[in-house]
């Protein structure tokens, strides 16, 4: 196959020769002419921007510009180069002399530029001037960029640098000072469409405008990207492309499909999402690429209600504007930010699980049923609302102090309430949650309950703590309130929670409460052995002894049958007598 037959890709055949080709960047495009019209050709440039936006392509323009002699070999530096003349031809074709590019990612070392720093003496061999393209500047080390400073600060009148990279930041500014700088921006998606719709018709492919808005989406702003996407798009589908084509190209759902994913995880319907991405799965949808996609429209709805004219973007087709209006009119924002981080999250599980379905499919259940939590002030409204008051406090406790609304425990949060798999099941939760809620409570009737479940589980120090610091104001199964005694911990309410719920699988509302002088159990226990403790204090030859003997304490008291035990307990066993061989007949 001969050189002028053989085939060439998209991407490089349409590659734009003069800036009227360049699309989308008017702004660089308007102050070049301007410059080469008043003969104020900087010294050096630099073009930075996202990949396939123009860079490179950029300075091989500007370059020809520079050199172009026009046709009759008369012309003088142009923003509109023939591309006739034998430099245009040689700087478009890559072999020009004086035209050099280097590609810094290849070329990082100080001995590379010494190369450039060594030849930018010799004047152009042929053209008007010596211009070095480096692609990738950024790639260059310290000691490179520092080599380069003087000669790029005062290179001589024939030698012009053009730069190019896609990360900026990692330019010195030492450099970046000596250079013009030219941002170049992503291309609209109004006018990518139109560069492939142009494009298509130039092959003479027939590609629906839904197709093409599906590759300007992928291309992310980036027209070499999307012309080597439309390239495998006409390959794919051969006779005529539309979207289900290019979606089979890109691994994508279709986006109506997803958008009824959407729909199913945020009304909570576990069931029916699951589904949905099994049926997509089975239709060659990748669980990584139906995840991006309700990420992107998860986004644009969001953005959508905060600004309804970003529903207009062209690359969203009619159907799916109509439909993220309504769900943008009908989804609170807190439900929309909740559902970007789980799914923020649940590509990093997807990304690294061993079995990427297995994976979506969790997140999708996760995503269901977090989306019938209520919203904090919801929240609290129903607590408000329709919890009903606790008990009158027991054991004779003076009235406990409750704050407004829903009890506080201690450290100022908002009491715990007992939730089922989807929610509250105080606040409108399903029927047979609650009831299976309730009877699992029902286990533990009385608050002796409680401490035999603490005392069977072996934690020996929250028993000891809640039996000498608890004031038991009020309790009912899943809920308690309580005074703490005076040298009770501070954490106690929230360790105490914290330890019934993993006892017995419920959430449990510990709320601290002021006012309630109750005994706690150390001190019930020892009301008896307190009683007798004072009777003794009382008696005349104690209290003689406490005189005598300021420092004293009772360290202990015995009723005169505990003593009587304990002397019973501490005599020598009777022996019986034995017989001695020894003893006399």
């Amino acid at each position: 196959m001969s050189d002028s037959s053989a085939y060439q890709v998209l991407a490089r055949k349409y590659r734009p020769e003069t800036f009227a080709d360049l699309v989308g960047q008017d702004a660089m495009v308007r102050t070049l002419r301007n410059a080469f019209a008043a003969d104020r050709i900087a010294q050096a440039f630099i073009m930075t921007g996202i990949r396939g936006t123009g860079k490179t392509t950029t300075a091989r323009i500007i370059a020809k510009g520079m050199n172009c002699i026009g046709p009759d070999g008369t012309g003088g530096p142009t923003t509109d180069p023939c591309g006739t003349c034998e430099h245009c031809r040689a700087i478009m074709e890559g072999r020009h002399v004086d035209v050099l590019e280097m590609d810094a990612a290849s070329n990082t070392s100080v001995n590379d530029i010494r190369e450039i720093i060594d030849s930018v003496h010799y004047r152009a061999a042929s053209a008007r001037y010596k211009i070095y393209i480096v692609d990738e500047v950024h790639m260059l080390s310290t000691s490179a960029f520092n080599a380069l400073l003087k000669t790029l600060e005062e290179p001589p009148a024939h030698v012009k640098f053009i730069f190019a990279t896609t990360e900026i930041r990692k330019v010195p500014v030492t450099v970046l000072s000596r250079c013009q700088r030219f941002d170049l921006r992503r291309i609209e998606p109004e006018v990518m469409i139109a560069l492939l719709r142009r494009i298509a018709a130039a092959e003479g492919a027939e590609i629906t405008d839904e197709a093409l808005a599906l590759i300007t989406r992928a291309a992310e702003g980036s027209a070499r990207d999307a012309t080597s996407l439309l390239d495998q798009a006409i390959s794919h589908g051969a006779g005529g492309t539309g979207a289900e084509e290019v979606r089979a190209m890109l691994g994508l759902a279709d986006r109506g499909r997803v958008m009824d994913l959407f729909e199913q995880v945020m009304r909570g319907d576990a069931a029916g999402a699951l589904s949905e991405l099994s049926a997509q799965y089975a239709d060659g949808a990748d669980p990584m690429a139906v995840l991006r996609d309700l990420a992107e429209i998860t986004h644009w709805i969001s953005v959508v209600k905060i600004t309804p004219e970003a529903a207009e973007d062209p690359t969203i087709g009619p159907d799916e504007r109509t439909r993220g209006l309504a769900l943008s009119e009908g989804l609170g924002m807190r439900a929309l930010t909740r559902m970007w981080q789980m799914l923020l999250k649940a590509l990093d599980e997807v990304a690294s699980a061993p079995n990427a379905m297995m994976a979506a499919e969790m997140a999708i259940i996760r995503m269901t049923h977090v989306a019938e939590l209520p919203s904090p002030e919801e929240l609290v409204r129903r607590l408000r609302s329709e919890t009903p008051p606790p008990p009158p406090p027991s054991g004779g406790g003076g009235g406990a102090m409750r704050g407004e609304g829903a009890g506080v425990a201690s450290g100022g949060a908002p009491a715990p309430t007992h939730r089922g798999p989807s929610g509250p099941s105080a606040s409108g939760g399903s029927a047979a949650t609650a009831l299976a809620v309730e009877g699992a409570l029902a286990r533990y009737p009385s608050f002796d309950n409680v401490i035999e479940v603490i005392r069977a589980n072996r934690d020996v120090k929250l028993l000891v703590e809640i039996e000498g610091g608890v004031r038991l104001a009020a309790y009912q199964p899943g809920r308690i309130e309580f005074t703490p005694a005076e040298d009770a911990a501070p954490d106690l309410a929230q360790r105490l929670g914290a330890a019934l719920q993993r006892f017995t699988g419920n959430r449990w509302a510990v709320i601290v409460v002021n006012g309630c002088d109750a005994p706690t159990i150390v001190e019930r226990r020892d009301a008896d052995r307190m009683a007798l403790r004072a009777e003794a204090a009382r008696h005349p030859m104690v209290q003689a002894v406490l005189a005598a003997f300021p420092k004293a304490r009772i360290a202990d008291i015995r009723t005169e049958a505990e003593a009587e035990q304990a002397a019973s307990a501490e005599a020598l066993p009777e022996v019986e007598d034995e017989w001695d061989p020894f003893e006399e007949d």
